[in-house]
């Protein structure tokens, strides 16, 4: 999953504790969903649809396992229906920083349903 410009200067902000940072933890971080299918480009800083919503994480989430980092948010039946063709990790419920937008037809989501967002990302070499 490709970062954004934002995202990588942010985790050097934190690596050298430039500044003060707003950690992606679950006082924090969010999960966001949009309708846009635009293809990603390293400089975006948010999600591109015309719908998009953000989620705060579960309890105990974000979590680690050895190199895997773990984000899940449960949409209710209220939130984000829509076509879900992109989502990001963020860390503010608005603005803040993008870490990463992953284009990803999902489906179509209506208030009858709840649904949960799960993303892990590794961190290491390939």
């Amino acid at each position: 999953m490709p970062l954004t410009d934002t995202g990588t200067t942010h985790i050097a902000q934190i690596i050298i504790d430039e500044g003060s940072p707003t950690e992606f933890n679950n006082a924090n971080a969010h999960l966001g969903v949009g309708n846009s299918a635009t293809a990603f480009v390293a400089t975006q800083t948010d999600l591109l649809g015309a719908s998009k919503f953000r989620q705060p994480m579960d309890a105990t989430f974000p979590s680690r396992a050895g190199d895997i980092l773990t984000w899940q948010a449960t949409m209710a039946t209220g939130d984000a229906n829509f076509a879900w063709d992109e989502w990001g990790i963020f860390n503010a419920v608005a603005a803040g920083i993008m870490l990463s937008r992953k284009v990803d037809a999902l489906g179509t989501k209506t208030s009858a349903q709840s649904w949960e967002l799960n993303v892990d990302v590794t961190v290491g070499n390939p």
